[in-house]
This record gives C-alpha cells, sequence and structure tokens, in this order.
C-alpha cells in the first residue's frame, strides 16, 4: 500500500518542532515528551528517508538542504491539515477572517475603514492580527495578509493594492510657526522627523526638489512610519509623510502639505498576500473586492 511508504506522524511532528524551534530540547518541552524521545523520533525519520535532515553541533541544531526542503514541505502539510480538521470540527468557521498586517498599516489605514467592511459583510467575523512580522501562511490559521514590500513575496501570491509617495507633512499650528513654509529652503531651520529604514528618504526627496540639504539627516529616529506621522501631528516637526498613512489626517485637517507639487514615488507600495491554494476562496474573493473598492482600483 502507498501509505507504508509514508513516515510516521510522530516523527513528523517531532521534525517540524525541531526544525521550527531549532532546538531538540524545545520541542520536547512543547510536545510534552523527552529529548531522548525526540532524538529517537528524529533518527527514526532519517533511517526512514535515508538522509540527514540535521547537522548536529555542540551546542546547536541546523537543517541541512535536505531537511530545510522536507521542512517547508511538511509544514505546509500539517497546516493543511490543521486547517481542515478544524473546520469540519467547526474551529475555523466559514465566517471568520483573518488579516495580518503591519503596525502603520493597521492603525492609519485598515482598521478605522473596517467598520465599512463590517457594515457591507456582517456575516464575516474580522480577527485582525497586528504584527511587522511576516506571518507563517502554513500554519494554516491566516487567510490573508497585508504586507509592504516590492511585491514579490516567496511561495505565495500577491497583488498590489496601494501604490505610494512622500512628501512633507506637518500640522497646521507648526506651519503658522515657520511662516507657511512657501520655499523648500525654509525646511533648512525645521526639525525634520525620519522614518528608520526608509527607502525614499529626506536626502532623495530634496534632490528630487532640486535643493541640497546638509542637515536632511539630522532630527528625531522614528521605528515606525505611523510614529513619525503621530510625531508632525503634535507638532514636532515636519515628517515625510507616507501618502497612504497621511491621507485620512490630512482630509481632517490634523496634517497640512506644504509642497504638494513635490510628491516622490516610493520604492515599495503595500499588497495583499495570500497562499496559491487559497486563490479561490469566497471569504478572499469578497476581502479583493472591497479592498480595490476602498482604494479606487479596478479587480481583475
Amino acid at each position: 500500500m502507498i501509505f507504508d511508504r509514508l513516515p510516521p506522524l510522530q516523527t513528523l511532528r517531532a521534525f517540524e518542532a525541531t526544525a521550527r524551534l531549532s532546538s531538540m530540547t524545545l520541542a520536547a518541552a512543547e510536545l510534552h515528551v523527552t529529548h531522548g524521545a525526540i532524538s529517537r523520533q528524529i533518527r527514526k525519520l532519517e533511517d526512514h528517508l535515508g538522509c540527514k535532515l540535521f547537522f548536529r553541533l555542540t551546542r546547536q541544531i541546523i537543517l541541512t538542504q535536505e531537511g530545510a526542503e522536507f521542512h517547508h514541505a511538511v509544514t505546509r502539510i500539517l497546516g493543511e491539515l490543521m486547517r481542515e480538521s478544524g473546520r469540519l470540527r467547526g474551529m475555523s468557521p466559514a465566517g471568520s477572517l483573518r488579516i495580518s498586517t503591519t503596525v502603520s498599516f493597521a492603525s492609519k489605514w485598515l482598521a478605522p475603514r473596517l467598520s465599512r467592511f463590517r457594515q457591507q459583510y456582517p456575516e464575516l467575523d474580522i480577527q485582525l492580527d497586528v504584527t511587522d512580522i511576516n506571518v507563517e501562511f502554513n500554519d494554516g490559521q491566516t487567510d490573508a495578509a497585508i504586507r509592504y514590500g516590492t511585491g514579490h513575496y516567496r511561495g505565495v501570491l500577491s497583488e498590489r493594492i496601494l501604490d505610494e509617495t512622500v512628501t512633507p507633512v506637518c500640522s497646521p499650528g507648526y506651519l503658522k510657526e515657520h511662516h507657511g513654509l512657501t520655499d523648500v529652503k525654509e525646511l533648512s531651520n525645521c526639525v525634520l522627523l525620519h522614518e528608520y529604514r526608509m527607502l525614499v528618504n529626506w536626502e532623495a526627496w530634496f534632490d528630487m526638489a532640486g535643493e541640497k540639504n546638509s542637515r536632511c539627516h539630522q532630527g528625531p529616529l522614528w521605528t515606525l512610519g505611523s510614529m513619525a506621522t503621530e510625531a508632525a501631528i503634535r507638532g514636532e516637526g515636519v515628517a515625510l509623510g507616507r501618502s497612504v498613512l497621511i491621507a485620512d489626517d490630512v482630509a481632517a485637517g490634523r496634517l497640512v502639505v506644504p509642497f504638494p507639487q513635490y510628491k516622490l514615488k516610493a520604492k515599495r507600495g503595500y499588497d495583499l498576500v495570500y497562499r496559491p491554494d487559497n486563490r479561490d476562496s469566497f471569504k478572499l474573493q469578497i476581502l479583493k473586492q472591497w479592498l480595490f473598492a476602498e482604494t479606487g482600483l479596478k479587480k481583475d
């Protein structure tokens, strides 16, 4: 029988936990067995497959190339089993939609709009997972993610939902204090707020505006774009505002754009990311339709 050629499920659980945690000790604690039991299960699996899955060093265990490839397959398969068994047992109701997204995008764009989604689709229970760490889709827990990037993500499908430009923004009070900021050169007298690891930064913006500014690296540095935006709203300086994150604050008058003629296109944008096998999911199609309506994009 074909099933006789499959490795025992216990060996796969031991292998998956050890590979994910990079530790037999931690895997043993998670599975409530001994370190020796985990070691025996992995050796049994290696014997079954006829290859080494780990390099066993003095204080470290590292996946071999074969082990890394097998771990990817095992994670995907176990995730599908978990998802399907949960669905059959009613643990993952069809009425729930779990979306993972970044902190800045959730706080500045998605969360304020979710009430409209709930009004349009009251039968769907939205579960928002806010994290700047890329989600692991193979765990079967996440339906889709919205990520900020180049549009290329390994092992998944993606669709661009929002492109982005950057331009200086500040509070109305700060603008008044600096006499309206009618010339780019006047930014040399301002506190410039920075976002950590932003690819399209102040230096690039000044170059685009035709002005060299030796002070463009000076000023407070914020980890998240939403934090720099909030600092600008509080009147602490001028932020290089990302169009997606500042749109609602500009519309509400909390921020003003002193140089609307100088908008620099960002190298990244926001993408809807999902598993290939989830492409035809009814919930995903609803989410895509709503996102494209909100962003003004035409759905394919």
